[in-house]
């Protein structure tokens, strides 16, 4: 089969084509390629080879944006198979067939219907096929084969940023690289020029030129000037086919903004000024206002300025505002009119950011010179003071002097001047002045210890211009008058314990004066003379302006007094002194060896420990319980029979045995043993308690004598006689056992039964070391030994 086709219309073409065709006859066959209509033969040597196939591979081209009233011609397919009798049929399948290619099925030509794009599509893939129009049986299998669509130069180059906006700094060298911009062309950047292009510049010359082929921008002047024009519209072109007559184009523009640098210095408009400014200009307040020109912007036109020499250079300052870059003219001192009435500045003003590249255009400051006349004002009076401080006592009487204020008019004219209190403040109605000495006198009477400072203030006026005011202040200081007794510093807690010894502190009390240090600095204190020497306590002065409460005996007892009273005399050291009584109360405490107080009374020993009421209500219970069980108990002792020999001076029990079946406890009669131990001490004879004796016993008479020498054994049978023979004695047996222990000892006895009733001179102080095992003990022994000392 041969594929006849209308290619290669440029030499280029024709020799790919050629490769092409060659490559594809030695491989599969001849193919025959006719240009308009007209077929060339190559050679078909080698078809022979491959006899069984007959299509050949190959490639169509057509132009884009064909135009023509008739269907574009693109091809033509033949089959080896067809002898020219209309018996093979063409079919066409693929890419755009039937639609944008049609074929003539008997003869295999392919046309184009349609106009095409290569930008839109490039090539269509399609397949043909040959078969046998009787038996519809195909008689070559099916081939593929490519339509490629040709590129012309139908597209024109396009800047697809554009339009650009740019800046350059001003005074660049020449050559200095701005912008590259960059055109982009949609036609075949491979096949002719059509992509191919160059760029030029339309307008901007001669301030910028472009590169042809990059397309880069640069400056093309010296020294451009941003003061001189700053913005700059370039518009640059792009053209295809490198150029040449015939060729599309597209043009952008490129705006171009000179930025400033600080090639300017600043500039005064005159190199002389004058100011008016009227003394009466506060101090600290904008006098006036002065600028040096800049051509500059930004931080290129910053400057300072400053007063470099000039006599009024210390009373006038100036500083920069940095919004206006404006000068601004401050005054530092006052002005008077009446001492000089004009003054002169040199001021300088300098940019703050210097370029040194452009340090030849310099310098970059300028000096001019102002000249400031002082206006006269009518002024009102001045005081000699800023302030004033007065002095005067309390309880000084109404209408006394406390001081006098002055002020002048200071102008020329020297008008007089009149003085009033501005009653704004309660404090001001205390005071009174003389409107025309401007002296102030009290109006009250004044506690410094409830006011102890006024503050007021004086106003002054010229008679001529009331209008005219000025003010001082005043403070007037309350001096102090000793009327003030000392107190007490606070109400003290005195407690002394029970245990206490002589010359102990208990308390140090100190005292405070509502006068000043100058009046209550020094304290004395003294017991008061008007009573007797206190025994208990006494009281030392520190000489320090406190006083230590001290003990004069050793112990204290609650039982026997709980609370005592010490007065106590307080003077301070004013002119004249006063002074003060105070009592104070001390309480007698039980503390601990280490001094801490355990209990005072029960009440506050309950409170402290802290008891609700229930626990209260409880314990009282328990105390009233036992209470019954005591009194019960000793109904119960009353209810046996008491013994029936009574003795003062025995307080030991009895042993007695007994080993009857008489009547119980009423057989036995308790005898003194004592009469045993020693007869010397032995008593007259004891009657019974429970029986009245009818006879008298007859008297008995024992010779001390005798007593001294009887024997035990005798002393038992002439006690046993006397039994027998005496009515009184129970009329029964009874067993009684004694226990002799001799003579009495010529030291006395040893024994403690008796010593609660004696005296001695025996410190049971060292109980109170024993441990808390003789607490009680100490404490009792110390209850005695107070009571002795009461």
């Amino acid at each position: 089969m041969r594929i006849t086709s209308t290619s290669c219309i440029c030499p280029v073409l024709v020799c790919l084509c050629f490769v092409q065709r060659c490559y594809g006859a030695a491989h599969h066959g001849s193919i025959k390629v006719t240009r308009n209509q007209t077929k060339h033969t190559e050679g078909e040597t080698e078809v022979h080879h491959r006899p069984k196939r007959g299509w050949v591979w190959n490639q169509f081209f057509v132009l884009e944006e064909h135009m023509g009233p008739d269907p574009q011609y693109v091809g033509k397919l033949h089959s080896n198979s067809d002898k020219g009798d209309g018996s093979v049929k063409y079919i066409l399948t693929g890419e755009g067939a039937g639609t944008i290619f049609i074929i003539d099925d008997t003869t295999g030509d392919i046309h184009s219907t349609k106009s095409l794009d290569r930008e839109q599509k490039t090539h269509y893939v399609l397949h043909a096929q040959a078969i046998d129009r009787r038996t519809n049986k195909p008689l070559e299998p099916e081939s593929e084969f490519i339509i490629k669509v040709q590129d012309i130069n139908d597209n024109a180059p396009k800047f697809t940023d554009g339009p650009y906006i740019v800046t350059v700094p001003e005074m660049s060298e020449m050559g200095t690289s701005v912008l590259q911009v960059t055109a982009t062309d949609a036609d075949d950047p491979t096949y002719g020029n059509s992509a191919r292009v160059v760029y030029s510049i339309l307008q901007g010359q001669p301030y910028f030129s472009v590169d042809p082929k990059t397309g880069v921008i640069r400056t093309a002047l010296h020294n451009m000037d941003r003061e001189a024009r700053e913005h700059y519209s370039v518009v640059i072109q792009a053209k295809d086919m490198a150029g040449q007559v015939g060729g599309l184009s597209g043009s952008t523009t490129v705006n171009i903004t000179l930025t400033d640098v600080n090639d300017n210095p600043p500039r005064f408009p005159q190199k002389h000024y004058q100011l008016y400014v009227p003394e009466s200009a506060q101090v600290g307040s904008a006098v006036g206002k002065i600028k040096a020109n800049d051509a500059d912007t930004g931080s290129n036109a910053d400057m300072k300025y400053t007063i470099i020499n000039g006599d009024g250079s210390g009373v006038f300052s100036i500083s920069t505002d940095k919004e206006t870059r404006e000068g601004i003219l401050s005054l530092k001192k006052p002005l008077n009119y009446e001492k000089k009435k004009s003054y002169t500045l040199n001021i300088e003003g300098a940019n703050t950011h210097v370029d040194f590249r452009f340090s030849h255009l310099g310098p970059f400051k300028d000096v001019t010179m102002l000249k400031i006349i002082v206006g006269d004002v009518d002024e009102p009076p001045l005081f000699t003071m800023p302030s004033y401080v007065m002095e005067v006592y309390e309880n000084a009487k109404i209408g006394t002097a406390v001081g006098t204020v002055t002020a002048q008019d200071p102008d020329t004219a020297n008008s007089l001047v009149r003085y009033f209190i501005d009653h704004n403040t309660e404090e001001d109605k205390y005071f009174t002045i003389d409107a025309s000495t401007g002296t102030i006198k009290t109006a009250k009477i004044f506690d410094r210890e409830e006011t102890p400072w006024y503050n007021i203030t004086v106003a002054a006026s010229e008679i001529d211009n009331p209008a005219l005011v000025s003010h001082v202040p005043v403070g007037v200081k309350i001096l102090d008058v000793n009327d003030n007794p000392p107190e007490l510093a606070r109400d003290y807690d005195v407690v002394v314990c029970e245990n206490a010894k002589p010359g102990q502190v208990i308390q140090t009390i100190t005292a405070t004066d509502k006068d000043n240090s100058a009046n209550g600095a020094r304290f004395h204190f003294s017991l008061d003379e008007g009573l007797s020497l206190n025994p208990n306590f006494t009281l030392r002065d520190n000489e320090d302006n406190t006083a230590s409460i001290l003990t004069r005996r050793r112990r204290y007892s609650r039982t026997t007094q709980d609370i005592y009273y010490l007065p106590v005399l307080i003077s301070d050291g004013g002119v004249p002194p006063l002074s003060s009584s105070s009592t104070l109360t001390i309480r007698v405490c039980v503390c601990e060896r280490d001094g801490r107080v355990r209990t005072c009374h029960a009440e506050a020993f309950l409170s402290s420990a802290g008891l609700s009421t229930g626990a209260l209500i409880a314990i009282l219970l328990c105390v009233v319980i036992l209470l019954a069980i005591v009194v019960l108990f000793i109904t119960l002792r009353r209810s046996k029979k008491e013994p029936l020999i009574i003795s003062e001076e025995d307080v030991r029990e009895n042993v007695v045995t007994y080993d009857d079946e008489g009547g119980g406890e009423e057989d036995t009669e308790a005898f003194d043993i004592t009469a045993l131990r020693n007869p010397s001490a032995a008593e007259e004879l004891k009657y019974r308690r429970d029986v009245r004796p009818e006879v008298k016993p007859a008297p008995r008479h024992h010779p001390s004598s005798s007593l001294n020498s009887i024997d035990v054994q005798e002393f038992i049978k002439q006690r046993l006689a006397e039994a027998d023979v005496d009515p009184s004695v129970p009329p029964y047996d009874s067993l009684q056992t004694y226990a002799y222990e001799g003579h009495r000892s010529e030291a006395g006895s040893i024994s403690s039964l008796d010593s609660a009733t004696t005296h001695s001179d025996q410190d049971y102080n060292y109980l109170g070391d024993w441990g808390p095992e003789f607490k009680k003990l100490a404490e009792l022994y110390g209850e005695i030994e107070s009571e002795r000392t009461t």
